[in-house]
């Protein structure tokens, strides 16, 4: 506390029992930075150590990490809070808080795209709907229209008189034809009359 150190203690018993101590709130910072540092020291500070030490310390540094990892959950979840200090759980807190603002940041975000997804549908099936509805006027006039010229068609059928055939007038021309024959005819036929003998009729002087 006295020179401002970062520190982190992590205690494992006999029986496998973990026990942390960590003079930041949040200790995987700690475990990060360790191992930063540690990985760009490696190859100079143990150069000769074996492949097996270097599996089994780095098979310990995940699992102290994991066990890290869970404790937060639990901590996110509202377990195992007692062993929290004030400022832990002030942090933790602020943790919280900061993390709820993000998911309803990203609530909102998705309500608001959904919102306007469904305004552009709907405004694509209504545009289909007047369209729709533009096409059945129309249908609907144009047998209106064609229903109108059957009946205008029926009642010119009904008021219309029947003509007389048209050999008709040859008729009556073949008719006055005849007719003018017969006079003409009569005309020059010459007249009739009793003929007498010739020794009947009386001498014509000189």
């Amino acid at each position: 506390v006295l020179c401002d150190a970062e520190v982190a203690l992590i205690v494992f018993s006999t029986k496998g029992k973990l026990s942390h101590y960590s003079s930041d709130p949040c200790m995987e910072k700690i475990i990060e930075r360790y191992e930063r540092y540690s990985y760009a020291e490696r190859p100079q500070a143990a150069p000769d150590r074996s492949p097996t030490e270097n599996w089994t310390l780095e098979h310990a540094k995940l699992k102290a990490r994991m066990e890290v990892l869970q404790r937060n959950q639990k901590h996110y979840r509202g377990e195992d809070l007692e062993g929290l200090s004030l400022k832990e759980l002030q942090n933790l807190e602020h943790q919280l808080d900061s993390a709820l603002k993000h998911v309803r940041s990203r609530k909102n975000q998705l309500m608001y795209e959904s919102i306007s997804e469904f305004q552009k549908k709907d405004k694509k099936l209504q545009e289909q709907n007047n369209l729709l509805a533009k096409e059945i006027k129309e249908k609907e006039k144009a047998l209106a229209e064609k229903a109108r010229e059957e009946k205008h068609n029926d009642e010119d059928a009904l008021v219309q008189p029947q003509l007389p055939p048209s050999n008709i007038g040859e008729i009556v021309e073949a008719r006055g034809g005849a007719e003018d024959n017969e006079a003409t005819t009569t005309h020059h036929q010459p007249r009739s009359g009793p003929l007498l003998p010739s020794w009947m009729l009386p001498p014509i002087s000189e």
